[in-house]
């Protein structure tokens, strides 16, 4: 798998503080072991800071912010959890148009933790199946997804492939199922 997502450009969308940092720092070495080219995007210029739960932890450079950020320019998208974080991403300007467009155009999308609240106001969770920490249940449910207590739920029954965990617990499975469903649902969206 060292070279699975060889030329591949990783979105992993985070705010300006509030990420969990294993959230984003497993992924995004797992996505750089397999070859491809993860890259941070943000709601604005500079670093975001990272939480080891309630704890300040490292900061990481932003390398493109939603508004200048084109996502045709990338072949998937990572949204880590961190209560803050997609809280925060939720009411900023051009998140979920961005978040949006991974679906319209097909492309595969993953969400670990609090994640998927982005998703809900994407609005491109109805008649979808995903997990995530357990206090975003009724959140999904009622925004139409069919939410399951499960370490990984991969749902291929949209207009792109769905990964979704619970949490830092579930890393592992994550990062595997993100790894193989990316370089999958990649290849045949180039072929």
């Amino acid at each position: 798998m060292t070279d699975a997502l060889t030329g591949q450009r990783i979105a992993f969308l985070v705010a300006p503080e509030g990420v969990e940092q294993v959230e984003l720092t497993e992924p995004w070495q797992t996505v750089r072991e397999a070859g491809g080219d993860p890259v941070l995007v943000s709601t604005k210029d500079g670093e975001i800071q990272a939480f080891n739960h309630l704890d300040e932890g490292d900061t990481f450079p932003v390398d493109e912010t939603v508004g200048r950020a084109d996502p045709a320019s990338f072949d998937a998208l990572v949204l880590p959890g961190g209560v803050a974080n997609p809280d925060f991403l939720r009411w900023q300007p051009g998140v979920a148009q961005f978040t949006r467009t991974f679906f319209d155009r097909g492309r595969p999308v993953a969400a670990i933790c609090h994640g998927p609240w982005t998703l809900i106001d994407a609005d491109v969770v109805r008649d979808r199946r995903l997990t995530s920490w357990p206090s975003l249940r009724a959140d999904l449910t009622n925004a139409g997804a069919t939410w399951v207590d499960e370490e990984v739920v991969v749902d291929p029954d949209g207009p792109n492939v769905l990964i979704s965990s619970r949490k830092p617990g579930d890393l592992g499975a994550f990062t595997h199922a993100l790894v193989e469903q990316f370089a999958n649902q990649t290849a045949r969206t180039r072929s």
